[in-house]
């Protein structure tokens, strides 16, 4: 069980590396106005798109064994675990996002400005206080 909760740990590492500097690389992107620097970000940015999916599919696969072998038996029934599942799901709606946002700098229809991106780039950050919170602290 511990393997399956330290791998759990590291795919989630992984993919909250991405999750955390990826909206970072589309403040940057949206304020760059040169052709080499446009080309550059991109390829940073699908680069980190492709790290940051390989976390995420091993987070789920992980996190969802985990479920399967501990947790659903002891906590279905406990409200943090159905806050962290949904926590989960914004995070996996906050990735195809970021998966939409990449595509439109690629075909060069972005209009969002950097401070769009600047407030976006907060929202995994409360997803990950609020899970770390429902996990650790268990509140409700």
């Amino acid at each position: 069980m511990l393997w399956l909760k330290a791998f759990h740990i590291i795919f989630v590492i992984s993919w909250y590396a991405g999750l955390l500097y990826l909206p970072r690389l589309f403040v940057y992107h949206a304020d760059c106005h040169d052709a080499p620097g446009d080309e550059r970000f991109q390829i940073m940015e699908r680069k980190l798109f492709a790290i940051m999916t390989v976390g995420a599919i091993g987070s789920l696969i992980f996190g969802l064994w985990l479920l399967h072998a501990y947790a659903w038996a002891a906590y279905s029934f406990s409200v943090w675990l159905w806050i962290k599942l949904a926590l989960v799901g914004g995070l996996l709606a906050f990735h195809v996002w970021c998966w939409h946002f990449i595509k439109q700098f690629r075909d060069r229809k972005n209009t969002h400005t950097h401070r769009f991106y600047r407030m976006i780039n907060e929202i995994p950050a409360l997803i990950l206080i609020a899970v770390v919170i429902a996990v650790v602290v268990k509140p409700v």
